[in-house]
C-alpha cells in the first residue's frame, strides 16, 4: 500500500528519491520522508505528514547530500499519519528502514526489544525492523547479514529498504508479500514498489520474487533467494517513455484516464481478433488445452476488477452457457471453497499485486482447484508469474484511485474469454462473429459517449448539495451501476449504493424522496419494460430520476426525470459504454465539491495488504 524508493548511485540522491516519490504518491499520501547518508556518514533523515510536494518544498530548502538513500510515501496502517510515524524510521543514527505491509508478529518483538533497551517513538509496526537490524549489525553481521536475519524473525508481508552510515556503499532490500523492483543503471541502481517511479533513470528493470533480498552497489548487485543462494532473476526493458505518467492537458489523471478508454480498448483488442473470430493463443502458451477442459468458471477479485467479474458472469451464463461463479478474493480464501476440478480460477487485478487476490490464487493452487487464469494490466507483477495462463489488458499506467481504463479494458478481456470458451458449450461461430465485430466497433462508440462531457459536467451541479444517492440496474447493467455508485463515493464522499431495480420494493425503496437522487442505467435490452416499472415506482415517491437510455429506451424526460441520451443501441458492450457516463458524472461532482480526486482520502490505488 505504501510506496518504497531508494538509490545508490555517484550523483546526489535526494532528487531522484523526490521524483519516485512524486511518481508512487497514487501508493500513499497520509506522510512521505526520505533518509540519505552524507559524504561524512551521516545519517539525515527529512519526513512529514501530507503530500510529496511539501516534501519536497522542505528538501529543496535544506539540500541534504548524498548518494545512497531511501524514501517513503505513507498510507497508514499502524499509528496515525503524523511526523513521529513517517517513514523512513531509523535506528540510533546508524540504520535507516522503508517499509511496506505489515508485520503480524510487532507486538512481541517491541517488547522484547524494549526489555533489551531499544526506545520506541512511533505507534508503527515498522520500527521493530529497524531495531531488529540494528541488532544484528551491532552482533557484527554485514548490512545484507543483518537485513536477511531480521527477515527471518518477521512475520507478516513486507518490502524493505534498508541503509546504515557504517557501510554507505550499499543498499540492501528484500521483498515477502509486497512487490519490489530493481532499476538498472550505468553506475548506479535503485528499488521502488513500482518500476513507473524510475523511468526517469532508467529503463531497464529485474523484478523480485517472494523472499529475495538484494545488495545493490554503485557498480552491480547480487539476489539471494530466501535460503540465501544466489539467483538471477530475468532483466527487462520497458517500453514505457519517462513521460508515461504525466497528466498531459488533463486537470486530473482520473479524466485523462477517461479519455484515454478508446485507445486503451484498441490496444487491448490489437492482435487478439482476426476477422470475426477471437485467437485463443492470446491466452497464452497451452491455453487451447486447458480450455479443452473446463466446464465451469470461478471468478476472483476485489473492488472494481470485483464488479467486471460481476459483468462477465452474466456473460459467460448467457452467451456462453458455461456456470460461473464470482468471489470476493478476501472472502473466498477464508470460507473453505469447495470447487471443482475441471473449473477456471479466473483472477482480475488491475496491478496484479492485489494482497487478497494473490492469497485467493495461491490457495487455489495448493488445494489444486483449477488451472489460474490472469487477467492484469501490469505484465511484470507477481499476478503474472504465478497463473497458467495471462491476458494483459494493456491499459497503460493507471494512476488515478478511481480505476476507470482499467475496468473497461478487464470487461474486453472477459469478454474474449467467454467467447473462446463459449465456442465450447453454447456460442455459434455466428454469434461470436457478431460480438466480435460489436468489439471492433467499441473504441468509435467509447468516443461518441465521451461527446457527452459538457452535458454531464452540467448535470453534476445538481449533486453538489447531496449527501446520499441510489443507482439502478437490471441484468448485466447491474454490476454496471455498482461500479458508478462505487466511482461516485471514493472521489465526492457522497453515501451512494447499487440496486438491482427489481429490489426496490424489498427495502431500499423507503429512503426515496426529493432529496435522493436515483441513477439508472438503461439500455434498450430485454429487461427494459421491468426498469421502467421500477422506475415508475420511484416517480411515484417524488423522487428525482437521472436515467441513461439510448434512443430506442423511449425513456421520457419530465421535470423530475432527467434523460441523457447515450449513443448505441442493445449489444453485448452496452456494461463497457454505460460506464463512462457514469465515471464522468463520479468525476465532476468531486471537482464541484472541490475533493482530492485522484487521491481521495483514506484510500490508495495498490491494496497490498490485509
Amino acid at each position: 500500500m505504501c510506496g518504497i524508493v531508494g538509490a545508490i548511485t555517484q550523483r546526489d540522491v535526494a532528487p531522484i528519491l523526490v521524483d519516485g516519490l512524486q511518481r508512487l504518491e497514487y501508493r500513499g499520501y497520509d506522510s512521505a520522508g526520505i533518509a540519505v547518508v552524507s559524504p561524512e556518514h551521516v545519517l539525515n533523515r527529512i519526513r512529514m505528514p501530507g503530500k510529496v510536494e511539501q516534501l519536497h518544498r522542505r528538501i529543496a530548502a535544506e539540500k541534504p547530500l548524498g548518494h545512497v538513500g531511501v524514501g517513503h510515501t505513507r498510507w497508514a496502517t499502524h499509528g496515525a499519519p503524523t511526523e513521529q510515524n513517517a517513514h523512513p524510521h531509523v535506528c540510533r543514527k546508524q540504520v535507516a528502514v522503508v517499509h511496506n505491509g505489515i508485520i503480524e508478529n510487532h507486538n512481541a518483538l517491541r517488547k522484547q526489544q524494549e526489555s533489551d533497551g531499544y526506545e520506541f517513538t512511533s505507534g508503527t509496526d515498522t520500527e521493530v525492523i529497524v531495531h531488529q537490524v540494528h541488532r544484528y549489525l551491532n552482533e557484527g553481521q554485514d548490512l545484507l547479514a543483518a537485513v536477511q536475519s531480521t527477515a527471518a524473525d518477521l512475520k507478516g508481508a513486507y518490502a524493505l529498504g534498508v541503509i546504515s552510515v557504517d557501510e554507505p556503499d550499499r543498499l540492501v532490500a528484500i521483498r515477502q508479500g509486497c512487490p519490489l523492483v530493481i532499476g538498472i543503471g550505468e553506475g548506479e541502481h535503485f528499488i521502488a514498489s513500482d518500476h513507473l517511479a524510475l523511468l526517469p533513470v532508467t529503463q531497464q528493470f529485474a523484478f523480485l520474487e517472494d523472499g529475495d533480498t538484494v545488495d545493490l552497489t554503485v557498480d552491480g548487485f547480487s539476489v539471494y533467494d530466501r535460503d540465501g543462494k544466489p539467483v538471477d532473476r530475468e532483466q527487462r526493458t520497458s517500453k514505457l517513455a519517462g513521460d508515461a505518467v504525466d497528466k498531459g492537458q488533463y486537470r486530473h489523471y482520473m479524466l485523462k484516464e477517461i479519455h484515454e478508454q478508446p485507445l486503451a480498448i484498441a490496444e487491448t483488442l490489437e492482435g487478439r481478433i482476426r476477422e470475426d473470430h477471437v485467437l485463443e493463443q492470446s491466452f497464452g502458451t497451452g491455453a487451447q488445452a486447458i480450455f479443452d477442459r473446463v466446464k465451469r468458471v470461478r471468478i476472483i477479485a476485489c473492488g472494481t476488477s470485483f464488479h467486471a467479474g460481476m459483468v462477465a458472469r452474466n456473460w459467460f451464463e448467457g452467451l456462453a452457457g458455461i456456470s460461473c461463479q464470482i468471489e470476493v478474493a478476501s472472502e473466498f480464501r477464508y470460507r473453505h471453497p469447495v470447487v471443482e476440478s475441471d473449473t477456471l480460477i479466473v483472477a482480475v487485478s488491475q496491478s496484479g499485486e492485489t494482497a487478497d487476490t494473490l492469497a485467493a490464487v495461491r490457495m487455489a493452487r495448493k488445494k489444486q482447484f483449477g488451472p489460474v487464469l490472469a487477467i492484469v494490466n501490469v505484465a511484470e507483477s507477481t499476478l503474472v508469474r504465478e497463473a497458467d495462463l495471462v491476458m494483459t489488458t494493456r491499459a497503460g499506467p493507471e494512476i488515478g484511485v478511481a480505476s476507470t481504463k482499467a475496468f473497461t479494458t478487464q470487461l474486453v478481456a472477459l469478454l474474449l474469454l467467454v467467447l473462446v470458451l463459449g465456442r465450447r458449450h453454447k456460442t455459434d461461430a455466428k454469434l461470436e462473429a457478431i460480438i466480435v465485430r460489436q468489439l471492433r466497433g467499441l473504441p468509435r462508440e467509447c468516443e461518441e459517449v465521451l461527446k457527452l462531457e459538457k452535458s454531464i459536467k452540467k448535470l453534476s451541479e445538481r449533486f453538489v448539495d447531496k449527501q446520499h444517492a441510489l443507482f439502478l440496474g437490471r441484468g448485466v447493467q447491474y454490476p454496471v451501476a455498482m461500479e458508478g455508485a462505487l466511482k461516485l463515493k471514493e472521489i465526492s464522499y457522497i453515501h451512494a449504493e447499487a440496486y438491482p431495480a427489481g429490489e426496490l420494493k424489498h427495502g431500499p425503496l423507503a429512503l426515496v424522496d426529493a432529496d435522493m437522487p436515483v441513477i439508472a442505467v438503461a439500455p434498450h435490452d430485454d429487461l427494459l419494460e421491468k426498469l421502467k416499472s421500477n422506475l415508475e415506482e420511484v416517480r411515484a415517491r417524488h423522487g428525482e430520476l437521472y436515467v441513461f437510455a439510448d434512443k430506442h429506451s423511449k425513456v421520457e424526460a419530465s421535470e423530475t426525470v432527467h434523460v441523457i441520451e447515450v449513443p448505441g443501441g442493445h449489444s453485448s458492450v452496452t456494461p463497457m459504454i454505460y460506464t463512462i457516463p457514469l465515471q464522468l458524472l463520479a468525476y465532476y461532482v468531486a471537482v464541484m465539491k472541490g475533493t482530492d480526486i485522484d487521491q481521495p482520502r483514506n484510500l490508495a490505488k495498490s491494496v497490498t495488504v490485509e
